[in-house]
């Protein structure tokens, strides 16, 4: 089992910048891959980010690459989502992830946290 908490989200001007955090607790954190997904009002769930054991690769959504970063540090059982440059449309609910399967470059998530809302004001 694994407990995973998220922090950081807020309102934010368009263009501006957010920093989450999701802090793990549980099972071996080094032993999952790590991923944000979002939801936004009437949408489904879609995948953001992921990153691999031991941070050797990262996977993002075309939507996001170029603007969001994912890092981990499992030392401290934590994994963040920087995102610049952001734009209305990233507005949502988004969640931290816990799986042990990537497939192609989207993580499986056998695990959630709570969420966090982002608001993005244009």
């Amino acid at each position: 089992q694994v407990q995973l908490v998220e922090s950081g989200g807020g309102l934010v001007q368009a263009g501006g910048s957010l920093r989450l955090s999701c802090a793990a607790s549980g099972r071996a954190f080094s032993s999952y891959a790590m991923g944000w997904f979002r939801q936004a009002p009437g949408k489904s769930r879609e995948f953001v980010a992921a990153v691999s054991w031991a941070g050797g690769h990262t996977y993002y959504a075309v939507s996001v690459k170029g603007r969001f970063t994912t890092s981990r540090e499992d030392a401290k059982n934590t994994v963040d989502l920087q995102m610049n440059s952001l734009k209305p449309e990233d507005t949502a609910v988004y969640y931290c992830a816990a799986g042990t399967t990537i497939v192609g470059t989207t993580l499986v998530p056998e695990y959630w946290g709570q969420g966090t809302q982002v608001t993005v004001s244009s």
